[in-house]
């Protein structure tokens, strides 16, 4: 099995690839464009800021790449931002491989939410393969100011402040909100059953 990280100016990269040699799975870390179109499985993670991580990405000429790719792809926290349309995060325009919008939280009157979400949370409304039944209602980890909407391509829905996109899918494109390389046994459930995709 074949699968790549794609190595770009996000952190986070070396949490994926310890998550996932846990599992068995020994990915490669990577810019080479020929490599990422080749490999089995692509993982798309990051934690940043979304305008200048898309003009990194474009610069490398990535952007098109990821939008090309035709093996399962997964996204992971600003990955999954990046992924969608548009993100108020620096007003910028994002990949567009999902509809939905990123929004940045904000707090409703008589709330005192914290921004950003940090801990624990449920996922809820599971409508994908990627996802066993038994992972219905489960706590996974978040860190994140900014959320997709609820849209077409909504798998998984979380409640913070408001509900919102915990994780979107489209055709061989997968992304979460959430890190499952954060969230223990069952975040391990999840990156295998996008493995065995």
């Amino acid at each position: 099995m074949n699968v790549v990280i794609i190595k770009y100016n996000a952190g986070n990269i070396m949490s994926v690839e310890f998550a996932l040699r846990r599992i068995g799975i020994v990915p490669e870390i990577t810019d080479d464009i020929n490599k990422i179109i080749m490999a089995d499985k692509v993982i798309f993670p990051g934690v940043g800021e979304a305008s200048t991580t898309m003009l990194y990405l474009k610069n490398k000429g990535l952007d098109k790449v990821i939008k090309q790719l035709k093996q399962p792809v997964l996204g992971i926290c600003l990955g999954l931002q990046l992924m969608c349309k548009y993100s108020e995060e620096g007003d910028t325009e994002c990949l567009g491989i999902f509809e939905e919008t990123i929004k940045k939280f904000r707090n409703k009157p008589d709330t005192n939410y914290k921004i950003p979400q940090m801990g624990w949370n449920s996922i809820h409304n599971l409508k994908n393969h990627i996802f066993d039944k038994s992972l219905e209602n489960q706590y996974v980890y978040f860190v994140h100011s900014y959320y997709a909407e609820i849209g077409a391509n909504t798998i998984a829905t979380t409640n913070y402040i408001i509900n919102f996109s915990s994780a979107l899918q489209k055709d061989n494109f997968f992304a979460t909100q959430f890190h499952p390389e954060k969230s223990g046994r069952i975040g391990e459930q999840i990156l295998k059953n996008f493995i065995d995709l």
